[in-house]
Parts: structure tokens; sequence; C-alpha cells
């Protein structure tokens, strides 16, 4: 008998204990929040540079946070803007902004001002959640009267640092000669927000698991970025699905590190999400680069669950104190990669030193978050990204005709349906329909599924370029190059970095008479481009290859950077 993918050959390796088919409950994302402050009222919900927060307390925020905004005239449906890393303030704005029938955009905190006025007028937020250090470029974009802002709330990222931290980091920042940000008229500090919203009458909004929680921006073809709609009842099934992935694990009990940015979907969901549901304690990192800081939370909190990208793992895995056994790693129990291709080498070697399971999976911010991934016990396959997770539907369809499928060990477009699917991009009906077709999500990533139903990237999206785990697309940073007026034409591609995995370059063509030099170029775009997107190398060329109709021929270029 013919085996084909809508036989479902993956559920066959399913780990024990994991389900074919999961019950979706029909209820709020914050209805997590909730379920875990009544069943871990005590329990630590979160960890930041030493200061715990209980699920009671963090839940009591939350709370106070939607009460501040309905008493400011924030109505069911209308949009808030996070614009902040990894802090207890974004969490608690979150499920504020939840509990109060609101719509969360969770936005970059590297974006340009170009960049984030793109996303504010977008989405048309009215109100943003705010750190300090970005505060004067927020209040820049405002200035320009072309986005709807009128409702800042501010923090700073030592709020809620211990007394003795936050009196150094004060100490500290005054001896460099910081200064402290003076707010302009109308806006308010987030702590003076919370107890505005402690007297307040508590919102008691009536959210469905059917209303709008989530637009998650992510890049797109034509240089725009596009807010993928999520429901409350998307990821709710998404946080479902990933903890059946993990039959074994113990609620209440997990520590995981949360060093993956939060406004980031993969964070979001597999980090805070997952925690907050099952009452795990959440240690944050600010800054994932900070490896005295990772490996140090990991030893003393005894991290058990550890989301994150390759560059992590493989920064952990060449860390000179790592090598020298100064840091005790073993309590690390399990950690799904994703974002970019998990090379085997790092996998075996991070293994080795922690004795965690590390494997890859998949997802897209359309899927909120994860599609596939290995299983956690069962046989892992180098270059793949795993199996489909339970009540996922898979298609492979030919590239150059969606409505021809395809079938087992063939190569064309993976297609998705589940629960966890976005409804579309916000404000963009022509991209929606290019996209989703009749619930099926066409990911544009070119894949084959095997006969055990393992499925392999053979080809990822169009020209998409991903380094250390960001998703890069070049014809944001040409649109960007060519708006400078020495720049005649560009093409721009990913090529091999032994430290990203991939880095951003340009081929150019220069205006005549034009003698800017590479550097030059590079100290421009980074002032145009968020600092993970700006070209590192810039090739100037007389002229770029092109085919009979004048398209530059991309493919040779990197062609020839190979060679």
């Amino acid at each position: 008998m013919t085996v084909s993918l809508a036989d479902k050959p993956w559920l066959k390796n399913y780990d024990p204990g994991v389900p074919h088919e999961i019950d979706i409950p029909n209820h709020t994302l914050h209805h997590f929040l909730e379920q875990s402050a009544t069943t871990y009222a005590d329990h630590t919900a979160i960890v930041y540079r030493g200061t715990t927060i209980s699920y009671r307390a963090l839940n009591k925020a939350a709370e106070d946070v939607a009460a501040g905004l309905r008493a400011s005239g924030f109505k069911k449906g209308d949009r808030a803007v996070i614009y902040m890393p990894n802090c207890p303030q974004f969490v608690m704005a979150y499920y504020g902004i939840l509990k109060a029938g609101g719509v969360v955009i969770a936005t970059n905190p590297l974006y340009t001002e170009r960049e984030l006025k793109h996303q504010l007028k977008d989405c048309g937020a009215e109100t943003v959640f705010v750190l300090t250090s970005f505060y004067n470029l927020l209040k820049k974009v405002q200035a320009s009267g072309e986005t709807n802002v009128k409702r800042v709330i501010a923090t700073n990222v030592k709020e809620y640092f211990p007394f003795m931290l936050k009196l150094l980091f004060t100490l500290l920042k005054e001896k460099k000669g910081g200064h402290r940000v003076t707010l302009s008229d109308g806006d308010i500090w987030f702590k003076d927000f919370l107890k505005m919203g402690s007297k307040a009458p508590r919102a008691n909004v009536d959210v469905s698991a059917d209303d709008m929680a989530l637009f998650q921006y992510t890049g797109g073809t034509t240089g725009l970025s596009k807010g993928a709609i999520g429901l409350h009842r998307n990821m709710v099934a998404n946080v479902y699905q990933l903890s059946s992935w993990m039959p074994d694990m113990e609620k209440g009990k997990e520590v995981m590190l949360t060093s993956i940015p939060l406004f980031h979907s993969y964070g979001m969901v597999a980090a805070m999400h997952l925690s907050l549901a099952y009452g795990f304690k959440m240690v944050l990192i600010v800054d994932p680069r900070d490896q005295k800081d990772v490996l140090s939370s990991i030893e003393k909190y005894k991290v058990t669950l550890f989301p994150g990208v390759p560059t992590m793992y493989n920064a952990v895995n060449n860390n000179p104190d790592v090598k020298a056994g100064k840091y005790d790693l073993t309590s690390i129990k399990y950690c799904f990669s994703g974002a970019a291709p998990l090379l085997l080498e790092v996998k075996q070697k991070f293994e080795s030193i922690t004795g965690a399971t590390l494997v890859e999976a998949y997802g897209m911010s359309e899927t909120h978050v994860a599609a596939t991934a290995n299983p956690l016990k069962g046989r892992n396959i180098a270059g793949s990204i795993g199996l489909p997770l339970p009540n996922m539907e898979l298609r492979v369809v030919d590239s150059n005709d969606p409505s021809k499928d395809l079938g087992l060990n063939e190569i064309g477009e993976l297609a998705m349906r589940g629960p966890n699917i976005m409804q579309g991009y916000w404000n963009m009906p022509e991209a929606t329909k290019e996209t989703l077709v009749d619930g099926w999500l066409f990911s544009g990533d070119v894949v084959e599924v095997d006969d055990e139903g393992y499925v392999y990237i053979r080809d990822r999206k169009k020209d998409m370029i991903i380094a250390g785990g960001y998703n890069i697309y070049p014809r944001e940073v040409e649109e960007v190059l060519t708006s400078h007026p020495d720049v005649l034409e560009c093409a721009v591609a990913g090529v091999v970095d032994p430290k990203r995995g991939e880095t951003v370059k340009a081929w150019v063509v220069k205006q005549p008479g034009a003698t800017i030099t590479e550097k030059e170029l590079i100290d421009w775009s980074k002032g145009e481009l968020a600092a993970y997107k700006y070209p590192r190398i810039i090739e100037f060329r007389d002229e770029l290859p092109k085919s009979g109709v004048g398209k530059i021929l991309k493919r040779e270029l990197v062609k020839d950077e190979a060679a």
C-alpha cells in the first residue's frame, strides 16, 4: 500500500506519551496566568537580576495595567505596543493589554526611526509601553504626526532590580555621564501607571478565544513588515501543542531560561506563554549575548528548559569558562533550537557538555510559533526539522503550480494547516490571499518529507537571509541602499559567516563619478536599518549580471561568492 502525506506517517515516530491529537480548550491567553495565579500563587513566576516576582504579584500587576488602560479610555480591540527588551514590565504590560481586551504589538528594540514609524502607522496603536532607552526615538516618531500615538507609559531597566543593584546601576550611570529621562507632559511612569490602575475599577472585559490578541510583525519580500494576526486561540493552541511534546514535564517545577527576546514570537510563545501556563519559573535574560549572565543563571537557578537559536548554543560550547568547567550546566533537560539550521557538531558538543537533549524545531511568526520538532527521546535526524506537532497537517505542493500536490520524497513548497495558524496579515488583503488559501498557510519554504514523516528544508524562503537567528529580507536592504544618492543599483544576498550562520552582503554599482567607500556606505546604512540588518560586506562592481529581461541574477553573484 502506498503511503501518502495524508496518512500522517510521522505519527508512528512520536515519543511514547505524545498524543496524536489534542483537544484545544476554548479559553484566552491570559487565562493561563490567572489559572497559575490560583494554583501556584506563591510560586516564583519571574526571576530578574535576583528579584523574584510571584504568580500572585504578576497577575495583580497585569490587572492593574488593564484597569489603568481602561481608565485612560482604552477600548476592546485597541492596539498597544510594547517597546522594550526582556524585563518584568514586558510581561506585565503584555497580559495587562490582553485583560483590557487589547491587541499586543511587541516591537523590536533594534528598530530604526524609519522601521518604528512604519509599524506604528500600520497598527494604528495609540498606546506604547516603552523603555527609557528608546523613549527619545519614540517621541521623535510621535512628533512627526504620522502615527496615532497619544498614550506613552515609560519605564527603565532597573525598575525591578534589587535595591543594592539598582543603587550601583544608578551610580555607574551617573559616573559615565548618563542623565535621567524627563517625561513629556501627558506621559507617565510605569510605576505611577500601576498605582493609578490599582485604584481604578477592575477591567472585567469580555474577551473570547476568537478575539485578536497579537499582531506579530514579520519581514516581507516587499520590504514592508507585515502584522500576522493571532487570535487568542491560535497561541493557546500552540502552547498545548508544545507541552504535549514534553509529556514528562513537571508542572510548577520546571525552570525556563528566557534569553530569547520576548518581542519575537519564538520567545513569546515557547518561553513566556508556555511558562506561565504551567507554573514554571521564568528566568529573564535582558541580553542573550551576556554569557556571564546566561551561564550563571543556568547554574544558580537550575534551569531545566532552554529554548534558543544555534548561535546561543554555539556560544556556550566555545565559552572559555565552560571549557574550564567553571559552570555546572547539567540541570538542563530539554532545548528546542529554531530560527536557523542547527549544525550537528553544535548539537553534539552542547549535549556532551550539559547532558541535555537539544533538538531542532521549525516554525514561523505565522504559525505562532512552532509547527514541527524532532522527538525529545526518539530518533533525531541531522538536517531534519523533525515531525509535525499534534493537530498539524502538511502538504508539499509543486512550487510552480500550488494546486498540484506532491508525495513523499518529492521536493516542493511546504503548506501547513492547524489551530495555531494566523488569520492573515493586518491591512494587507493581497498578501493574505497569496499566503493563506482555504486555511492552508503557504510557507514559501521548499521541503521534502521522507517515508518516516521527517521534514527537511531544501531551500529557505526565496532570497531570505537568516543571520544569528534573525530573518532579513534583501528587498528591504536593497531599497534602503538604493535611496543613497551615490548608489545606482544593488543586489543583496546572504553569504556564509562563521559566527552568524549567514551575513548580509551587497553588490553595488555606483553612480557615475561617485567616490563613496565601502566603510562610508556601511556606516550610513547603520542609521537606516536595524543592527542585525545592515550589510557587513559591500562589493563594488561596474555592472551586475542580468537576465534577458533585465532582472538582476543574484544566483550568479552568490555563485561567484561561493567560488
